[in-house]
């Protein structure tokens, strides 16, 4: 196992999520998938999703509460974060039993079918009437394979993305979908033993340059169009994804 709290493990640690700030700042999300594949290809899949913990925490938190419509996106969304913390806690048990390299090869199997589904760019809504029934399923889906992988990309962002918020309330209901989902996962993780003194501790340490790379992205966002950023990300997030799910079965 290699010890996170090394020089040159912080020093990779503080450069993915510098990285996943400032995509996170740019388009609104990512921060926790291009953290996820690059410290999973480095570090493996069970200690990538402790680091993430503490920097989508604070990340999240900030994207949860900017804006005026908390209440309002929370009384819509409530069905599904409550069976995503669900899902998420009986993911968290299985993944502490299983293997790594199996997970992590399902981890590049979601990260690959986020990206070409998001590249493919379907102009799918969901009737604000589905939602009652639509929600429960989705959310406890998202949260078991968010369990298992760290990752909430399938099929819980585009379900969300799909519910035809404006785009700042949008920003804002992904923002309350991650927070919810991280502060579960991180309880999950704790119970099952896996966040420990160090990793905890290099999470923490994390935080600080996910937030340069946030407000970063913040001041780019205004220079460069969002879509080609988006599109370089996707296409990143795919090569990544396919690399990390042929490693896993080599």
């Amino acid at each position: 196992m290699i010890d996170p709290l090394q020089p040159e493990t912080l020093a990779l640690i503080a450069a993915v999520f510098l990285l996943g700030g400032l995509v996170k700042g740019v388009v609104g999300l990512g921060l926790p998938a291009v953290a996820l594949g690059l410290l999973t290809v480095f570090l493996g899949l069970k200690d990538a999703i402790v680091l993430i913990v503490f920097p989508s925490l604070a990340t999240n938190l900030w994207q949860a509460l900017a804006g005026g419509a908390l209440l309002a996106i929370g009384r819509r969304l409530w069905t599904l974060l409550a069976f995503a913390c669900v899902g998420i806690w009986f993911g968290t048990g299985l993944l502490a039993q299983s293997d790594g390299r199996l997970l992590a090869g399902l981890l590049g199997l979601l990260l690959s079918i986020y990206a070409v589904t998001a590249l493919a760019s379907p102009q799918i809504r969901v009737p604000q009437a589905w939602e009652p029934w639509l929600s429960p399923p989705i959310g406890a889906i998202t949260g078991f394979f968010t369990g298992l992988t760290g990752s909430f990309t399938f099929p819980g962002i585009a379900y969300v993305q799909a519910l035809g918020f404006p785009r700042d309330r949008l920003i804002q209901a992904m923002g309350i979908v991650f927070l919810t989902s991280t502060i579960t996962l991180g309880l999950g993780l704790a119970d099952n033993g896996l966040l420990t003194r160090d990793l905890g501790i290099a999470s923490l340490a994390a935080m600080i340059p996910a937030f340069l790379g946030l407000f970063a992205g913040l001041r780019l966002r205004r220079r460069i169009p969002e879509v080609y950023f988006r599109r370089i990300l996707l296409g990143a997030l795919l090569v990544l994804g396919v690399y990390i799910g042929i490693n896993a079965l080599a």
